[in-house]
């Protein structure tokens, strides 16, 4: 094995097979680059250059595609590959190969002509650049480079009159400038080529069979299909870039695309001072920077490195680090974030952007809370309907000392926060949030939705935990534990003893009332109707967290359970197969897979407290460890799938394959980062 991906042509014998992969390039501020890895967009979110204008919020898609034609001796031959209204281009007939070598590249071939495509993007920056090189054969070659512009929510779809630029063609320094006439603020799009003249494509004969060559028509998302999308797509291709290439010459060209601030006059030279090979070699040596930071030589923890950089991006509103939730489409939630901060950054070695991450959702805690979810436009405000993001904060804060010993910070920028949280808990706050008199936390009523299990259709409530959920209790005796320890440190005895007296009762609460004897597990939820004994993986993180109350027989039969009757190989499932309300699938129309969601689909999150759960029931025996490695690498296997290097949301409950949801998930990722690091390479820090 090796970090480097590359895939033949059995890997895209027929269309269907090509679009199953595909990949991704980040900028580090919330733009992003996707692609199937035969070149077919195959969802509204595919393209070359998604710009987020305010890091990482407010993106737009802008380049969505290059389309190439090769013409030799008046013959034209179309690389393209797209879905099309009754219709379908298959330019993988000419793909030899495509290769990921932390960027992507494909390589075609017409009789003995090849063109090698490599795309990389700019770190910090709304830029993309395509390079072409190109390998003359005994004929003379002409090639026609046409891009595909937009300026859309990278979520929705184009109709033709949404396509209206103002166009400024600099001939002379070979630069497209296009400003959207639909933008709500000063944005555009300035596109250059290093080579090659621009052909205005209004002065193509028009016919009935092609009555527009200004537009690229009735694109179909088959992914998007898959899921009840029924529209079609549209771009703008006012120009096209053509070269000559001699027989057998030997030339390398590039396309650079930014996304600019249409007020500032000086992005024509700033462009032009840009070199594609530079931009996509920076790329590159940036990713091999990063999988080689943690200092351990195993490609799959180099791979699984390289992953997790995708989601650490800059927030412009704090000036501070972030993270991503997940790609295509999910920006920075609480909840994600503090799970999947240790592996993503504390076992990669990123301790100062684990700080800055810290820092930055510290700013935003109101009345206690932790943000769930921050919005996709800069101007609006983060939503707070959650209860164990600010639960969740405890644990990687304990996690960020252990690695850094950084006390004076934690004490400073973020003990205060710790502190105001329990508090709150304590004694109420927002969505019914409130220590009982057993010491247990509850929350929750009517229609809200606290806990990760969150899906709410109209008035329809999929997945009800209001009361006392088992992981939230579970965190909450976990955060008093690390109070406990804090206080003791920064402040006194007596402090200290307060939490520990609480601590002691809310065990005692949750073992009494939690513990399913019958079952030889935990009940999910504990409410004034009862308990709940519905088998779902909640009960997963009363093993898993630093801080635990069961005892060790319970911890294992806990472990037994989950693996009996939730466990897949690519991710634990959210409700026991075994269960009449189970869902085995997770596709077609939104109101289907909402309501399979958190009902049996299969969440890959999961296995990393899964997985460490095992190993520490089986006290870390060889035999457990030589189990737990191979659950790791059944990710690593899935990792030449989907979208490669990434690690999918969610799959099917029955026959986990196909990734669902967001192609590469942060904790999917962090997760397994982090049990593979320090459960099965042994560096775990205590």
């Amino acid at each position: 094995m090796s970090t480097k991906y590359r895939l033949g042509r059995g890997s895209f014998r027929t269309y269907e097979e090509g679009i199953e992969r595909e990949w991704l390039l980040t900028n580090g501020i919330g733009g992003l680059g996707n692609m199937s890895v035969i070149g077919a967009q195959t969802r509204m979110h595919s393209g070359y250059l998604t710009a987020s204008f305010h890091a990482p919020a407010d993106r737009k898609l802008l380049l969505a595609n290059i389309h190439e034609t090769i013409f030799m001796e008046e013959v034209g031959y179309e690389l393209t590959c797209q879905e099309y209204l009754g219709q379908r281009k298959e330019g993988q007939k000419y793909l030899n190969c495509f290769e990921q070598d932390v960027v992507p590249s494909y390589t075609y071939q017409i009789d003995d002509f090849v063109l090698k495509k490599t795309i990389g993007m700019e770190y910090g920056e709304n830029t993309v650049a395509i390079e072409y090189h190109l390998q003359g054969g005994q004929k003379k070659t002409k090639i026609s480079l046409t891009p595909l512009f937009n300026y859309r929510d990278p979520g929705s779809v184009s109709e033709k009159q949404d396509l209206n630029f103002k166009c400024n063609l600099y001939e002379s320094d070979r630069i497209l400038e296009l400003i959207p006439k639909n933008a709500s603020e000063q944005h555009k799009i300035v596109f250059f080529t290093s080579e090659g003249e621009f052909f205005d494509r209004k002065t193509y004969p028009t016919s009935m069979a092609y009555p527009n060559y200004i537009m690229e028509e009735n694109n179909v998302y088959p992914i998007d299909v898959r899921n009840g999308f029924t529209g079609v797509d549209n771009h703008y291709t006012p120009y096209e870039i053509r070269i000559e290439i001699e027989a057998f010459q030997t030339k390398t060209i590039w396309l650079v695309c930014s996304g600019m601030n249409s007020a500032n006059e000086d992005d024509v030279n700033i462009i032009k001072q840009k070199s594609g090979a530079n931009i996509i070699e920076d790329c590159r040596k940036r990713g091999y920077d990063t999988m080689n930071k943690p200092g351990i030589e195993d490609d799959f923890l180099k791979r699984l490195t390289w992953a997790a950089d995708h989601f650490i991006v800059n927030r412009e509103s704090t000036g501070l680090k972030t993270i991503l939730a997940g790609y295509p489409w999910f920006l920075d939630w609480g909840r994600d974030t503090m799970i999947a901060l240790h592996g993503l950054t504390l076992c990669t070695g990123r301790f100062d952007d684990c700080r800055q991450v810290l820092e930055s959702f510290s700013k935003y805690v109101k009345n206690g809370i932790v943000p769930n979810v921050f919005p996709g436009n800069h101007q609006e405000e983060p939503q707070y309907n959650t209860i164990d993001a600010s639960l969740w904060y405890f644990y990687i804060v304990e996690k960020y000392l252990d690695y850094t010993q950084d006390d004076s910070f934690v004490l400073h920028k973020i003990y205060p926060c710790l502190k105001d949280i329990i508090h709150a808990y304590k004694y109420g706050t927002d969505f019914m949030i409130r220590m009982d008199t057993d010491g247990l936390i509850q929350g929750g009523g009517d229609f809200d939705q606290l806990t990760w299990m969150d899906v709410r259709v109209g008035d329809w409530v999929v997945t009800p935990r209001h009361g006392k959920p088992v992981e939230i209790n579970a965190l909450w005796y976990n955060a008093l534990k690390v109070m406990e320890i804090l206080s003791r440190r920064y402040e006194n005895d007596l402090v200290a003893d307060e939490y520990k007296k609480l601590a002691k009762q809310v065990k005692e609460s949750f073992r009494k009332q939690f513990w399913n004897k019958t079952a030889g597990c935990l009940f999910d939820v504990i409410n004034e109707e009862g308990a709940d004994d519905t088998v779902r993986p909640n009960q997963i993180w009363a093993v898993f967290l630093p801080h635990c109350m069961l005892d060790r027989e319970q911890e294992k039969s806990v472990v037994n359970v989950v693996r009996e009757e939730l466990y897949t190989p690519y991710g634990i499932r959210s409700l026991s197969n075994r269960h009449p309300l189970y869902q085995e699938k997770y596709i077609g129309k939104l109101i289907c897979r909402d309501g399979a969601y958190h009902m049996g689909t299969a969440w890959a999150f999961i296995s990393g407290a899964f997985i460490s759960s095992y190993c520490k029931v089986n006290n870390y025996s060889e035999k457990s460890i030589a189990a737990a490695r191979e659950m790791c690498f059944y990710f690593q296997d899935h990792m030449e799938d989907g979208c490669l290097n990434g690690i999918a949301e969610i799959f099917d409950g029955d026959f986990a394959s196909s990734g669902r949801g967001c192609y590469s998930q942060a904790w999917s990722v962090g997760e397994i980062l982090r049990v593979y690091k320090e459960d099965i390479l042994g560096y775990k820090i205590d």
